[in-house]
């Protein structure tokens, strides 16, 4: 006897999951929503990088900053909905791939953003991803009346706020960051808002996972650059270029084995410590992401093709690392003592100094190996608890 595959619906009412809901585990659609993403982080990337190797520091950070709160934010957006809400339903998948064009199209504008400081095309990508999942808190304002109050206040939080950024291209360049700051933080706020007025049911190991996956996606960007110094290191015959390879080798890995190197940290389960976790990822996700630019810079300078002083190269890979560090200690690693303590904040700390040094992205990579290497050892003297 055999059976038929259920056939996925057009629609179906857009009921909330279960929090405790078994074997939750990421979807295609979402992998392939996390794959598109990775255009616009590669480009937000690839920005920082030439800002920095041309000297433009002030303008390479602050535009940086800027376009990564927009991938960032919908990506997350999208994620902790999904958790709660995904019908895998035709209409969710449509909307879902709406919101994949935004980000390709927010992709196409990052360079104008960079070159001309022109977010024109950023902010019409942004909307669309944004307005997309208005159509999605909709639809669960219709289909789950328990939570209609918390759907209601997102759709209207986020149209709200979409006109903001529309309106704020009509405004001259004059205080332009100023009104980035008001509105970024009218975005965060939104949730804050929203779910006081009765939690959504996202799942926490679902979650937990899909952090860990945009993470190996954004780790991809330093492995990218990694690569490319390799190349140059074979085109050029350069041996410092060889040296830079390995240590990028290093570092890579080793930010690698710290986020994962304990089991799927799961975000709080109150409000405050649930909106914590999920808003320190985006110095987690930008970190990563820069510290691929950093490499790239370093191997610039190192082919004469970058306007910079060695140390500010340093820095260019240095801050970003020592960032990463900070945020995985303050979101992976709270309620540890002794030695916990205050191990990833100097790991940062000797990340800084760097840059004073010779060879400063190779200390770097010995920094981290050190860490992983004591991160390593401490485990396994620790005796395991048996129930």
């Amino acid at each position: 006897m055999t059976t038929t595959a259920p056939v996925r619906a057009w629609h179906r009412p857009m009921r909330a999951r279960r929090p405790d809901e078994e074997h939750r585990a990421a979807t295609p659609l979402e992998l392939f929503f996390d794959l598109c993403f990775v255009v616009a982080v590669a480009q937000a990337a690839a920005g920082l990088h030439h800002d920095v190797a041309a000297g433009h520091l002030g303008h390479a950070l602050v535009s940086y900053l800027t376009v990564f709160f927009a991938i960032w934010w919908a990506w997350m957006n999208f994620t902790w909905f999904a958790s709660a809400y995904d019908t895998d339903d035709d209409i969710f998948r449509l909307t879902t791939l709406v919101q994949i064009t935004g980000a390709l199209i927010l992709a196409a504008g990052v360079p104008r953003a960079f070159t001309d400081a022109d977010f024109t095309t950023i902010t019409y990508g942004y909307v669309v991803m944004r307005l997309a999942a208005v159509v999605n808190w909709l639809r669960a304002a219709a289909g789950d009346p328990e939570r209609r109050a918390t759907a209601v206040t997102f759709a209207a939080g986020v149209t709200v706020v979409q006109l903001g950024w529309l309106l704020r291209l009509l405004l001259p360049d004059e205080g332009g960051l100023a009104v980035f700051l008001v509105l970024a933080l009218a975005d965060l706020l939104v949730p804050v808002v929203a779910e006081r007025r009765g939690r959504t049911t996202w799942h926490p190991h679902h979650i937990a996972e899909r952090f860990q996956l945009f993470t190996l996606i954004v780790l991809g960007e330093v492995v990218l650059s990694t690569s490319l110094a390799i190349q140059s290191g074979v085109d050029a015959g350069n041996p410092e270029l060889w040296s830079l390879a390995a240590a990028g080798i290093v570092i890579v890995f080793a930010l690698w084995w710290l986020y994962f190197d304990r089991p799927s940290p799961l975000p709080p389960e109150s409000l405050r410590g649930a909106l914590s976790w999920g808003y320190g990822h985006y110095l987690i996700f930008a970190a990563v992401a820069a510290v691929g630019a950093g490499l790239a810079v370093a191997v610039d300078h190192e082919l004469h093709a970058a306007h910079v002083s060695g140390r500010l190269v340093g820095y260019a890979t240095a801050v970003p690392v020592a960032v990463y560090l900070l945020a995985l200690w303050a979101l992976h690693l709270r309620g540890k003592r002794g030695v916990d303590l205050v191990l990833f904040p100097g790991a940062a700390l000797l990340v800084l100094v760097a840059p004073w040094l010779a060879a400063p992205v190779d200390v770097v990579a010995g920094v981290l190996l050190v860490l992983v290497t004591v991160t390593l050892v401490r485990r396994h003297r620790t005796p395991t608890r048996t129930a």
